[in-house]
């Protein structure tokens, strides 16, 4: 989707716009082209193929021809990693992003349907190819709708890494998992964080975990207590030592998990009252936005344009 906000150029919120080399894909799905769907996928890495196959999964009626693939090509496991992925996102479309107290019965049943549709799928694909990384990454969402536990979730997490150290999209998920609205701990979470930022290579998007933890329990305090933490020195120190060994650093190769890493940076920082800091990650963002973690934010859009467009004033002013 492209918003335009107040004074900006518009932003391009939409993945298959965001990142044009996507846009094949939505095309051959729209198409029912499945051959070419196939081809879309062939070359790609376990990593591009989870992130591939979540921006296929968004759209709506893809399932009848990834329903179709899989019955044709029952010894393919893509076709039904792929599926997977679609009812997953189906599922917590349901679901919403509402807390737990606010989702009725029957939306949780039909929540958990659609994902022990995707489980049994993706227990399949991991059974006869355990070494399918988009599968197992899949596996730590559905794992967590689920409620299947923490240690379930570091298990598919491990076996994961085993195959595909460093896999963005899977710990994205994994942090999700070891925060406390999902029975973890504020200490698993900044654990988990600092633990994946330390063993990536350097130029690794997996720094941006160490923002998006910081973000995450920002969102969590009340009453000033929020920026307050994330004014702490400690904090903004290992905010601002994440982003140099992360995106910031020379042997960063922007992806298509650029704009969500910048942009956690970005916003914590603008969180923070930091702009100078900021500005770097927003200079690099220009009018793309990831939804994730901005969609905490009131008017997300307009937010971002308003934070993007002060902090580059501030740059540009030489201001700190």
């Amino acid at each position: 989707m492209t918003t335009t906000a107040t004074g900006a150029q518009p932003l391009l919120c939409d993945p298959f716009e965001v990142h044009p080399d996507l846009a094949p894909l939505r095309q051959a799905a729209f198409a029912g082209d499945w051959t070419a769907v196939r081809a879309f996928f062939d070359g790609l890495d376990g990593e591009q193929t989870h992130y591939a196959a979540g921006a296929l999964g968004d759209l709506d009626e893809v399932e009848t021809l990834l329903e179709r693939a899989a019955a044709e090509q029952p010894d393919d496991p893509l076709p039904r990693a792929l599926l997977a992925e679609r009812y997953i996102r189906m599922g917590w479309e349901i679901r919403s992003r509402a807390e737990a107290q606010h989702v009725s019965r029957d939306r949780f049943a039909r929540f958990h349907e659609w994902l022990r549709k995707a489980e049994r799928l993706l227990i399949e694909v991991c059974a006869e190819h355990p070494g399918y990384a988009a599968a197992w990454a899949s596996r730590q969402r559905s794992a967590r709708g689920l409620e299947l536990g923490q240690s379930e979730s570091r298990r598919r997490y491990d076996r994961l890494s085993a195959v595909h150290p460093h896999h963005y999209g899977a710990q994205l998920q994994h942090l999700q998992q070891v925060c406390p609205k999902w029975s973890g701990s504020w200490e698993a979470a900044h654990g988990f964080a600092r633990e994946c930022a330390t063993a990536a290579p350097p130029g690794s998007p997996s720094g941006a975990l160490v923002a998006l933890a910081h973000i995450e329990h920002w969102v969590s305090l009340e009453g000033g207590q929020d920026v307050a933490y994330l004014r702490e020195v400690a904090v903004l120190a290992e905010l601002r030592q994440a982003a140099r060994d992360s995106v910031l650093h020379p042997d960063f190769v922007p992806g298509w998990h650029a704009p969500g890493a910048h942009g956690a940076f970005a916003m914590v920082f603008s969180l923070a009252g930091r702009p100078a800091d900021a500005a770097p990650h927003f200079e690099a963002l220009g009018n793309r936005i990831d939804e994730f973690p901005w969609r905490y934010l009131p008017r997300w859009q307009g937010a971002f344009a308003d934070q993007r467009d002060a902090a580059l004033a501030t740059a540009r002013g030489g201001h700190r």
